[in-house]
């Protein structure tokens, strides 16, 4: 066995800024005078152009429409990522096509759920330097800190496909699954399975595994059981395939400073609740209990 020694910090190398895409749509009217806001503070007003801003490391003002926000520090605003990645592209549409199989569609989401936990976890985990001896000689090193695992929380059944390849990203995590339903009738959500503890460690690190936010029942409800538990929102990271303007505006509303990594984002829920053109139910697609 090697004896790592802690060290000072390594110096970073600075990389160029990560750009995210900003969305437009055309029927966004039911999320008009938002209160999400870019990182530059700007608040999308959707009167006339109708445009949703995503968080960019360098967000700028999208209109003449858009009004400057409040003086709101980034910890206290809800910031919605969509990675421009082409793979991020290309898994969503497999996820789209109706022709898509179980087989492939429960495949497709893990490939996205993997590329945004990536995503998600740029410079967010915490980390341990030191000095190791390579081949060569002695390197200078820094890994993820086993001591403060990230707490996964995927939302069943669909979570589970989404956060299937999350292993694979976090060398060091927890995992508490919540089961949740949602009613067809009134939309609203009901807690079948609950594995949380009463309380998660100070300062944790949360990522939350919900396939598809279309009204935001299901995922209010189960942010609302993580503040129970003593997280703050700043502390939780929201990993989703698909997401629509009802559920994003509660998310807003009700917790500010929380974060969302979605894969797309359409502007149209129906009054069943699915988002159009959406991908379906992301369950059923995964698990094979339905040809709609």
């Amino acid at each position: 066995m090697v004896n790592l020694g802690i060290c000072q910090p390594l110096p970073r190398i600075l990389a160029p800024p990560i750009h995210y895409s900003i969305f437009s749509t055309s029927s966004i009217d039911r999320i008009a005078n938002s209160s999400i806001y870019t990182r530059a503070g700007t608040r999308i007003q959707t009167r006339r152009k109708k445009m949703w801003c995503l968080a960019s490391s360098n967000a700028k003002q999208l209109d003449s429409s858009s009004a400057a926000a409040p003086n709101i520090p980034d910890g206290e605003r809800m910031l919605v990522f969509v990675p421009p990645h082409s793979l991020i592209k290309h898994w969503v549409s497999i996820l789209r096509n109706v022709e898509t199989p179980s087989a492939i569609f429960k495949s497709a989401i893990g490939e996205l759920g993997r590329l945004l936990t990536y995503e998600a976890t740029r410079d967010w985990l915490p980390t341990i330097t030191g000095e190791i001896q390579a081949p060569l000689g002695v390197a200078s090193v820094e890994f993820i800190d086993p001591r403060e695992p990230v707490v996964v929380v995927p939302i069943l059944r669909a979570g589970l496909g989404l956060a299937e390849h999350a292993p694979s990203i976090l060398p060091a995590m927890v995992t508490y699954h919540l089961g949740l339903r949602r009613d067809e009738k009134t939309l609203q959500a009901s807690v079948y399975l609950n594995k949380l503890p009463k309380k998660l460690p100070p300062g944790c690190r949360v990522l939350v595994f919900d396939p598809i936010l279309a009204t935001g029942g299901t995922i209010v409800a189960a942010i609302d059981m993580l503040n129970d538990c003593g997280v703050e929102n700043k502390q939780i990271k929201i990993i989703s395939a698909l997401s629509a303007p009802p559920a994003l505006q509660k998310l807003s509303t009700k917790f500010p400073g929380i974060k969302v990594y979605t894969g797309i984002i359409d502007s149209v829920v129906n009054d069943t609740g699915y988002i159009v053109p959406g991908m379906g139910d992301a369950g059923d697609r995964i698990f094979g209990t339905t040809h709609n």
